[in-house]
């Protein structure tokens, strides 16, 4: 369809709508259903026609008119609700002048019926319309195709149209809806308590990323849109609500890709009284519970490729993954700068000059050892330089008891043991800041209050991030981030 051809019909559907207002018939909204298409089909799946004629049920739907089939006087439309499509029988003898106006509505329009339910001769079951209504004048036609890579952008910018016409966009969604009532049954039933922190704040922590600024002029303070939640959450477990998680919007001023989109949802928990092994069971209980609700089977299929969430996931850490993803590393000099500097020079891996062993290191697993990680794999024993918040190993302090699950060498999860240490907290944010200094837009602030929270005592905890959008990319098959939004960001139409 050419831009002149839509512009005609909607002019025409304009001039239509102008005739309804004239009448005083309007957009009207004193109609009530009594039943959904899906239901009624559900419902009364094995009624016969013999058994449908005798009860004349009763019934009022409503939804998109999605096909329009007019045979002189008795017609068929097909109504779209949110549950599903029910046909809809229409006879001029029955309706009169409203059969008339009726053949002048577009396929598009919200209408309602009302009627008693029958099958038609091939057994489809229908409503037969003693009356009908046009409840909202659609003023743009549906598109004839919204299928394909030409159409993907605006499947994006206009998710309206694509939930209309793309039924897999809509389940979708309502997929996305079970797997974060999922979690939040999961986590109630473990005695965790959901809570609320705060959006806009002083001071961005709790993640090592770029933040969006913006100033609150009562206060005449500059605040920024949250990273994370965690310093505020880790707050609570001090307080004494030991258990607590929250689901809710993070926002990082970084590149938008399948990956990343700007804003995100997160699930972020505490556990006091527990550590990194107690949470990387949380996860695995998490994805093999999400995937036999959802598929009555743990082996998930991922754009073309199975994955077996059965078994217990895989246990490597990141220096065990280097040395078997790079060819003649030197096992022996994973700490030595001066080699490691080698290593990514060779491997044309960038790093700056501030960088240590630890920060070398996860160059290199990014750049190498996280596509290897194809099956469910904790990565663990993360150097202490790129986890300022994380508890260290008891027996080598160069490592923290830090662990990310890869699936698909994509990253899903990231949990700890809790650095619960004031003292050392306050080191580690000092050099933070001296990174920050040096250039480093994503080295983390300096948070005295969270510091002073520290020095009340906070318990032995564990603590766990999950990426939701990522996660309903995998149980949805879906390839890119934007099909899991129902508004991305996108750059401004032209």
């Amino acid at each position: 369809m050419t831009d002149n051809d839509e512009n005609h019909l909607i002019a025409e559907r304009r001039a239509k709508l102008q005739k309804l207002r004239e009448r005083g018939v309007a957009f009207p909204n004193d109609f009530r259903r009594t039943a959904l298409a899906g239901r009624l089909l559900e419902e009364h799946a094995d009624a016969s026609a013999e058994v449908l004629e005798g009860a004349r049920l009763k019934v009022a739907v409503a939804g998109r008119m999605r096909a329009k089939r007019i045979m002189g006087k008795a017609s068929f439309i097909n109504l779209e609700d949110v549950s599903g499509t029910i046909q809809v029988f229409l006879q001029q003898a029955t309706l009169g002048e409203v059969y008339e106006d009726f053949r002048t509505w577009d396929v598009g329009d919200i209408v309602a019926a009302e009627g008693s339910l029958f099958r038609t001769r091939t057994g489809e079951l229908s409503v037969r319309a003693a009356g009908l209504r046009l409840l909202t004048k659609s003023l743009r036609p549906l598109p004839d195709k919204w299928h394909g890579v030409a159409d993907t952008e605006l499947r994006y910018r206009q998710r309206y149209v694509d939930l209309i016409v793309n039924e897999h966009s809509r389940k979708v969604f309502a997929t996305r809806s079970k797997i974060v009532r999922q979690l939040r049954e999961m986590l109630d039933a473990r005695d965790f308590l959901e809570v609320e922190t705060p959006m806009l704040q002083a001071i961005p922590g709790g993640a090592a990323a770029r933040p969006f600024k913006t100033h609150h002029n009562a206060l005449d303070l500059d605040m920024y849109l949250r990273i994370a939640p965690e310093l505020y959450l880790k707050r609570l477990t001090v307080g004494g609500l030991e258990r607590v998680y929250e689901i809710n919007r993070n926002f990082r001023n970084e590149g938008v890709s399948t990956q990343h989109n700007p804003e995100f949802t997160m699930l972020e928990l505490y556990q006091a009284y527990g550590d990194y092994h107690d949470i990387m069971q949380i996860v695995e209980d998490m994805f093999q519970g999400i995937a036999d609700k959802l598929h009555g089977s743990r082996l998930i299929d991922y754009q073309g490729r199975e994955y077996n969430l059965s078994r217990p996931f895989a246990r490597l850490t990141i220096e065990q993954i280097l040395c078997a993803s790079i060819v003649d590393l030197d096992g022996a000099r994973l700490r030595d700068v001066a080699y490691l500097r080698g290593v990514c020079d060779q491997m044309k891996v960038p790093f700056k000059s501030g960088d240590g062993a630890g920060k070398l290191q996860i160059e290199l697993f990014e750049r190498s050892g996280e596509a290897t990680l194809i099956q469910p794999t904790f990565a663990y024993a993360y150097p202490a330089e790129v986890s300022p918040l994380s508890r260290s190993n008891d027996a080598d302090p160069f490592l923290t008891d830090r662990f990310e699950l890869f699936i698909g060498g994509r990253e899903y999860a990231n949990g700890f043991s809790e650095l619960n240490d004031a003292e050392d907290q306050a080191r580690r944010f000092r050099q933070q800041v001296e990174r920050k200094d040096a250039g480093d837009e994503e080295a983390m602030y300096y948070d005295a209050d969270y510091i002073r929270a520290l020095e009340y005592g906070m318990p032995p905890a564990g603590g766990l991030g999950v990426g939701i959008d990522r996660l309903v990319m995998f149980f949805t098959n879906s390839a890119s981030i934007r099909d899991v939004l129902l508004f991305p960001h996108l750059r401004p139409e032209t």
